[in-house]
């Protein structure tokens, strides 16, 4: 069976499907990905319509909880990320928490975000028991202590955070635009907003070894 990873937060504008897209396309590099759109705004789909040279993973849209309940179903790929609706009592979340082996939770540092996120998380996770980490999103570079106090916040609530953190780089919006992951784009702070998911990438491979 694949292992499932869940893009979750009850917020949306937190780069939930920036996540999932860059995420997919890093592991695709060594593994069969699939890429699930569950959520009806289809922003996942809209951004590979795009794609001139695809992405180097698969995906499917799909919002149905029925269908979302046989995600562990699914054979062969090794990995399946779903793109999450932004909607805490939405019935296709819950199906996707009920087969999820691991969730991430995108949220930006503002206060009003993080607590959209606590909110998330002891509504939503919490009472599935999935493991789950939070990764501090559209981070300024320049206060990146900011950053540092949102985790230990975070760590303080007894919530498991990211060590790495995706800074604010237009670089993603003009990826999205272009219809291509941060991995393959090769514009400005590229490599810099590269570097960001992969060790995003890198703390998931650990936390799935342990």
């Amino acid at each position: 069976m694949p292992k499932i990873v869940a893009i979750i937060n009850g917020k949306g504008g937190v780069g939930k499907t920036t996540t999932a897209i860059n995420l997919a396309a890093v592991f695709s590099e060594k593994s069969r990905v699939l890429l699930v759109d569950a959520a009806p705004q289809r922003a996942a789909g809209w951004w590979l319509d795009r794609s001139q040279e695809g992405m180097g993973f698969e995906l499917v849209e799909e919002t149905n909880p029925n269908l979302l309940s046989g995600l562990r179903k699914i054979e062969g790929y090794e990995l399946v990320i779903v793109d999450t609706p932004p909607a805490l009592r939405s019935q296709a979340l819950a199906a996707v928490l009920e087969s999820a082996d691991y969730v991430v939770l995108p949220t930006p540092c503002a206060p009003m975000d993080l607590a959209a996120l606590i909110e998330t998380v002891q509504k939503a996770v919490l009472p599935m028991a999935v493991a789950h980490r939070v990764l501090l999103t559209k981070v300024d570079s320049r206060s990146l202590g900011e950053a540092l106090e949102a985790q230990n916040m975070l760590l303080e609530l007894g919530i498991a955070a990211f060590h790495a953190f995706v800074r604010a780089y237009k670089a993603h919006e003009r990826a999205a635009l272009e219809g291509l992951s941060i991995t393959k784009w090769r514009g400005k702070n590229a490599r810099e907003a590269e570097a960001d998911y992969r060790r995003v990438a890198d703390e998931l491979k650990r936390d799935w070894r342990e």
